[in-house]
């Protein structure tokens, strides 16, 4: 037994020292003659997980267990091996064992924040990493993971605030100041986030999301040639990284080289189909420059990525920058031609920039959006009775026979053929209810997907379609709808009624 002692405390000692392999050699040894013994078993588990096989941790710190379950800390190394496999839910059991043993234990209730951020439970996330600061407010691991649960909420000044924490109560910590740099990004704060991103670059060169992230801040602050390099350097790092491949078509797009971005599409592609991932918002992207076949719609994760990213300051950017016109038209279309106490429903309402003239005109409105975010912009004007984040064509169907009516200002712009939502719309208008609703023009063909990422459909399309399904059309009208790049861009505005 004094044997086994003097050889555990020498390899805690090494373990300590951060002498993996040596500790390893020592447990192995008491193993060999105590092959029961449960710290020997546990720690050399804890190495294993140190140099990157957390299979054999799991292993061995599951058989020390079996011998004394009631190690709080072996639970939580379980839980952080068993997160390092992506075993997430497994993992919040070991975590959920090792605070129930040891409620102070500030550890468990980090890495239990981990594993439910994991898992997508983002609320509770936060929950535990502030039990764990609770416990001890000089964390700044927890202080940053907090922040990531927090940017993955959207709520970047709280954000921002946590991971300013961390870096106050340690510095250098290159994961902290990219998080600080993601919140500031999210804030719109780009020339703030470059130099966070910086600052962390500067902590860790070797950091590809710093990398990356520096290359979308300086993309909007239109400077794709400086972009391209980040995006080159973070790639170096992890080349088998679609996203990063589609970041860099981002770049090259911008820049003007066109064939060059479908090239760095197309590898971004064929990597997230190696992983067997989705690939139809590559498909999207790629069918708009012509590389490959547009699909019918855009897929429902692009557009609510898309507009998430865009919900702080989505109204400002089509006032200001796009010169965005669709509101101002359709509120002049529908005092033509509807009165008031009307069941209205406001088809992609966005943030609400419709909600200010609809209300007057509504008994009842409703609004309905793929972007929980833009929701979340709408429901704060207080103008909506019901806002629903779902697919329109979802919440229609369900909705047969109730609505005077709908209108959907630049959301066909998503949509190709429009024949099947033409007919939910239809399904959904009570006798004589009103459609109104605008789309960018096209001259020759039914529609089109653009390089804008947007579809473009013709008149003689449109007015197809309505006759198609019982409607007769009060107006359709040409006009400027937005700008892009500082030219204008024509669309059409459409009021129909139903039979």
């Amino acid at each position: 037994m004094e044997e086994i002692g003097a050889l555990l405390k020498e390899a805690l000692t090494l373990h300590q020292a951060g002498h993996l392999t040596d500790a390893a050699a020592r447990y192995r040894q008491v193993l060999a003659q105590a092959p029961r013994q449960f710290d020997a078993l546990h720690l050399l588990g804890v190495v294993y997980r140190q140099q990157g096989d957390a299979q054999e941790a799991v292993r061995l710190i599951s058989d020390a267990l079996a011998l004394n379950p009631a190690q709080a800390t072996a639970h939580c190394n379980l839980g952080a091996a068993l997160q390092d496999l992506g075993r997430s839910g497994e993992a919040l059991a070991s975590h959920d064992t090792a605070v129930q043993l040891n409620p102070g234990y500030a550890l468990a209730w980090n890495n239990r924040g981990n594993a439910l951020r994991a898992l997508g439970r983002l609320p509770e996330a936060v929950d535990s990493y502030e039990q764990a600061l609770r416990l001890r407010p000089s964390y700044p691991e927890a202080w940053c993971n907090r922040a990531i649960a927090l940017l993955d909420l959207g709520q970047p000044e709280a954000a921002l605030e946590s991971a300013e924490r961390a870096l106050h109560q340690k510095r250098p910590y290159a994961q902290a100041a990219c998080v600080r740099a993601n919140a500031l990004f999210g804030l719109r704060a780009f020339d703030a986030a470059l130099r966070a991103y910086d600052e962390a670059i500067a902590s860790d060169a070797r950091a590809p999301e710093a990398h990356a992230g520096r290359g979308l801040a300086l993309m909007k602050l239109e400077r794709p040639g400086e972009a391209l390099s980040s995006f080159d350097a973070a790639l170096a790092m992890r080349p088998q990284h679609a996203q990063g491949y589609r970041q860099r078509g981002d770049a090259l797009l911008a820049l003007g080289r066109r064939e060059d971005a479908i090239d760095a599409y197309l590898h971004a592609r064929a990597l997230a189909l190696d992983a067997g991932a989705n690939t139809g918002e590559l498909d999207f992207v790629l069918g708009a420059l012509g590389a490959g076949t547009a699909p019918g719609q855009a897929p429902e994760a692009y557009v609510k990525a898309l507009f998430d990213q865009y919900a702080g300051h989505f109204d400002r950017h089509l006032t200001e920058v796009l010169g965005y016109r669709t509101p101002a038209l359709i509120e002049a279309a529908l005092a033509r031609h509807v009165g008031v106490d009307l069941m209205a429903v406001d088809l992609g309402c966005g943030t609400g920039l419709c909600a200010p003239f609809l209300r007057p005109r509504s008994q009842r409105l409703a609004g309905v959006d793929l972007s929980e975010r833009m929701l979340d912009q709408a429901r704060a004007a207080g103008l909506y009775d019901e806002l629903v984040c779902a697919d329109i064509g979802t919440y229609l169907e369900q909705h047969a026979q109730v609505f005077d009516l709908a209108v959907a200002a630049d959301v066909l712009v998503y949509f190709g053929e429009l024949d099947t939502l033409f007919g939910q719309v239809r399904a959904a208008l009570r006798p004589g209810g009103v459609f109104c609703f605008s789309t960018e023009a096209l001259d020759d063909g039914e529609f089109a997907l653009l390089p804008s990422q947007r579809y473009a459909h013709s008149l003689a399309y449109l007015e197809r379609l309505a006759t198609r399904h019982g409607f007769t059309v009060l107006e359709a009208e040409r006009a400027m709808v937005r700008r892009e790049h500082g030219a204008d861009i024509d669309g059409h505005l459409l009021v129909l009624r139903a039979a």
